[in-house]
C-alpha cells in the first residue's frame, strides 16, 4: 500500500508547451505574440505553484455532502487570482456565457465523479470547486494550479474560449483527483499517465453529460477549441492519437498510439502530453470493445486503479496496465472486462505482469 500526500508541486495546462513553442515561432506577430506571453505566464504560474506547495495552501470549507460548492470568478483580463466573484453556487445564470459554461462544467465534473464513482468532489470530501475566467489577455491556455481552475479567452486566431469544450474543464479538474490520490510524478511515463488519466476522465465527463455510448463518442479532447483557420479538429484524439491536427502553424499532432512510436524527449517534462497518447489509446480500445457507457466498466477499472492505493507515484505504463488487469478481475471476474482490458494494452504494446 502506498501512502500519497497529494501535494506535489504540479502545474497542469491543457495546451502542451510544445504546441505553444511551435506557435511562438510563427512569422506572424499576431500568432507568435500571444503564444510567447502565454509561455511566460505559464512559467510564472508554475513557480507560484511551487511556492504554494512550500508555504501551504489556504484551507477551504467543504460543501454539503453530495452537493457541489461552486464559485466562478472574473479576472477581467488581469492575472490576480481568484478575481471578482461572478457567480456562486445556486445563483441564476448571468449574461456572461463564459461564466455560465465554467459553472456548468464544474457541476458536470462533480456529477460524474459522484454518480459514477460515489466520490464527493475531487478530494472525496466535498472540496469547493473554484474557477477564474477571462484570465489575462489573449491567454492561450487553461490550467489547474493545485487549488482552482483558470481559463483564458484564447487569442481568437488559433484558440477560442477555453470554457467551450467541457472535457477541458473535466481534464483539468481530474488533475486535482490525481493530486489527492495517486499523486503521479509529473515527468516521463508517470507524468504521461497523469495526463492520460485527465484525458480519460475529461472524455468521460463529456460523454456522461451528452449521454453518449463509447460508440457514439468522438473521443476528441478539446473539440471546438481550435479557431476556424486551424487545420485540425481538437488538441488530441484518443481514438487515433497523432491525427488531431496537421497545421501549417501548429505543425502535426505528435502523439503516438503504440509503444513502437514512443517519443524520448527532455521537453514537456519528458513528453507527458505526447506519450499520453499510448495509455489514452488503450483506454479507448478497452471502452470500445466493451461498448455501452464507457464510465461504467472501463472507467470504473481506471478509477479503481487511480484511487486504490497501490499505484506508485513513479508508476510506469507496465505498472498501471498490470493494475488495470488486476482491478478488472477483482471487480468483474474473469469475463469480457478482463479480456477487453488485457487486449487493449497488448494492442498498444504495453505488457502486463
Amino acid at each position: 500500500m502506498t501512502t500519497h500526500g497529494g501535494f506535489e508541486p504540479v502545474f497542469c495546462t491543457i495546451v502542451p508547451p510544445h504546441v505553444l513553442d511551435k506557435l511562438a515561432q510563427a512569422g506572424d506577430p499576431a500568432l507568435a505574440g500571444p503564444a510567447r506571453r502565454t509561455l511566460q505566464r505559464d512559467a510564472f504560474e508554475r513557480t507560484q505553484r511551487r511556492l504554494t506547495t512550500v508555504i501551504g495552501a489556504t484551507a477551504a470549507a467543504a460543501g454539503a455532502d453530495g452537493k457541489p460548492l461552486r464559485t466562478v470568478h472574473d479576472a477581467r483580463h488581469g492575472t490576480d487570482l481568484p478575481g471578482h466573484k461572478a457567480r456562486g453556487e445556486g445563483d441564476k445564470p448571468g449574461k456572461d456565457a463564459t461564466v455560465n459554461r465554467a459553472y456548468a462544467g464544474l457541476g458536470a465534473t462533480f456529477e460524474l465523479f459522484l454518480q459514477a464513482y460515489r466520490r464527493d468532489s475531487i478530494d472525496g470530501n466535498g472540496l469547493p470547486l473554484n474557477a477564474t475566467v477571462h484570465y489575462d489577455r489573449d491567454y492561450n491556455n487553461a490550467f489547474w494550479n493545485g487549488e482552482q481552475m483558470v481559463f483564458g479567452d484564447g487569442d481568437g486566431e488559433i484558440f477560442l474560449d477555453f470554457t467551450i469544450p467541457i472535457d477541458v474543464i473535466g481534464h483539468e479538474l481530474a488533475h486535482g483527483v490525481t493530486q489527492y490520490t495517486a499523486n503521479l510524478t509529473y515527468f516521463g511515463q508517470p507524468g504521461a499517465l497523469n495526463e492520460s488519466l485527465s484525458d480519460v476522465f475529461g472524455a468521460l465527463i463529456k460523454q456522461y453529460t451528452l449521454g453518449q455510448t463509447a460508440a457514439e463518442a468522438d473521443w476528441l479532447i478539446g473539440a471546438g477549441l481550435l479557431a476556424p483557420r486551424v487545420t485540425g479538429t481538437a488538441l488530441r484524439s484518443m481514438k487515433e492519437p497523432g491525427t488531431a491536427y496537421d497545421d501549417d502553424v501548429l505543425g502535426k499532432d505528435p502523439q503516438p498510439a503504440t509503444m513502437d512510436d514512443f517519443v524520448r524527449t527532455g521537453r514537456d517534462n519528458g513528453g507527458v502530453h505526447i506519450n499520453s497518447g499510448i495509455p489514452n489509446h488503450a483506454f479507448y480500445l478497452a471502452a470500445r470493445a466493451l461498448g455501452g457507457h464507457a464510465w461504467e466498466r472501463a472507467g470504473q477499472v481506471w478509477y479503481d486503479v487511480l484511487t486504490g492505493g497501490e499505484l506508485s507515484q513513479q508508476a510506469m505504463f507496465v505498472d498501471f496496465a498490470t493494475l488495470t488487469v488486476k482491478a478488472a478481475r477483482e471487480r468483474f471476474g474473469d469475463g469480457e472486462e478482463l479480456d477487453a482490458v488485457s487486449k487493449a494494452w497488448e494492442q498498444v504494446g504495453v505488457r502486463t505482469l
